[in-house]
């Protein structure tokens, strides 16, 4: 994005991408179809320590700017949930989409080219390549984050961000599954595979979505986005019946007195978590009626429904994380432009500065706008 803006005025425009391919990222989102933006973009949508920061460049590229060009190309696309865009079609159609542009802005791409050595010298930078020496009025670092290094994730852009004095704030996981240990993984792999829809949440934040058990633990979006804000050995609460209000297990104990509590559950949850929970919470009752059974141990198991407390051992990592967490900080960048304060022709843009978003094409969007936002003065 940063080099199709810059290409369109006019200027000598260079890509050097590490990869054998360019946007492996973009192929792999989404499920193979990108979640290209989201309708409901939002500061609030972010995290770092600057909120602010992320406003100036959101707000001058904006999806609807990114959509017009989807539509422009042609690219069918469909809303699920949460204002999110997905391709009809796959996610070559928006990387074929960045290629026609940068095709028509006359840049240059070159793919599996590896930075050795970057320095500042008579006012131009100078990069040591695997391809060339090259030499250059502004240098974009648009390598991303540690996430996924399989698809060429790495440090580097943090590296050269400390070269020229930045501050960087520590880094790590975003958007990614939490995994369990001892007794509670166990009751994981046994649930592997199921899904339901669960209120999860920190003490200062939370999120209403689908959870999905795996064999180590939890993921689904509603455990990928409490990840970002997860704090290693704070406990999270799972709410496996956000929709479900009252007293339901007294009101069944009145209204249906000669069934089991796993009878009750039948309408609220999979037979597989019913039996899982029945063996933690109920097995001593698990056989009789619901009458025979006290009212305050009913309304303990209400409470144990909604407020389930899990210790998450930690999370998967870079391995399968979706983004990464801090990066390159604001203070020494630029909103407007996301210029460097402190090098004059030093740009950075996307996941490698301190700004990253909730789960569902926020992520995408930032890469547009703040690539645009540069794009515009480089």
């Amino acid at each position: 994005m940063c080099a199709i803006t810059a290409g369109l005025r006019g200027r000598n425009v260079l890509v050097l991408e590490r990869a054998n391919k360019i946007g492996k990222k973009i192929l792999m989102s989404g499920g193979g179809r990108c979640n290209f933006t989201n309708i409901n973009i939002s500061a609030n949508n972010y995290l770092s320590q600057n909120p602010h920061f992320c406003k100036s460049a959101l707000s001058r590229y904006t999806q609807w700017d990114f959509i017009e060009l989807v539509r422009k190309h042609g690219i069918e696309y469909h809303e699920k949930t949460a204002g999110q865009l997905f391709c009809d079609n796959s996610s070559k159609d928006i990387l074929s989409m960045l290629e026609t542009e940068c095709h028509a802005a006359n840049v240059d791409i070159k793919t599996g080219c590896d930075t050795n050595d970057i320095s500042f010298k008579d006012g131009l930078f100078e990069l040591d390549t695997s391809l060339d020496r090259i030499r250059c009025q502004s240098l974009v670092i648009a390598t991303g984050g540690l996430s996924i290094p399989t698809l060429g994730g790495s440090d580097i852009g943090y590296k050269v961000a400390r070269q020229f004095g930045h501050n960087i704030f520590p880094q790590r996981a975003g958007l990614v599954p939490l995994v369990f240990t001892d007794q509670l993984r166990e009751l994981m792999g046994d649930l592997s595979g199921l899904s339901i829809r669960a209120a999860v949440a920190t003490d200062k934040t939370g999120f209403t979505d689908d959870i999905l058990f795996t064999h180590r633990g939890l993921s689904g979006p509603a455990i990928l986005q409490l990840s970002s804000y997860w704090q290693d050995g704070e406990s999270i609460t799972l709410n496996l019946l956000p929709d479900i209000e009252g007293d339901f297990l007294l009101a069944a104990k009145k209204h249906s007195p000669g069934v089991s509590i796993s009878r009750v559950l039948h309408s609220m949850l999979p037979k597989r978590l019913i039996n899982a929970l029945a063996e933690l919470w109920w097995k001593e009752v698990s056989d009789v009626s619901i009458t025979e059974i006290t009212n305050e141990k009913l309304r303990q198991l209400q409470t144990q429904f909604r407020n389930w407390k899990l210790t998450p051992a930690g999370t998967e990592g870079y391995r399968t994380a979706e983004i990464t967490l801090g990066g390159v900080g604001t203070n020494e960048l630029s909103s407007r432009t996301m210029e460097s304060n402190l090098r004059s022709g030093l740009f950075f843009v996307g996941e490698v500065v301190d700004v990253a978003g909730h789960l569902g094409g926020y992520n995408f969007q930032w890469a547009w706008s703040s690539g645009h936002a540069a794009g515009e003065v480089v």
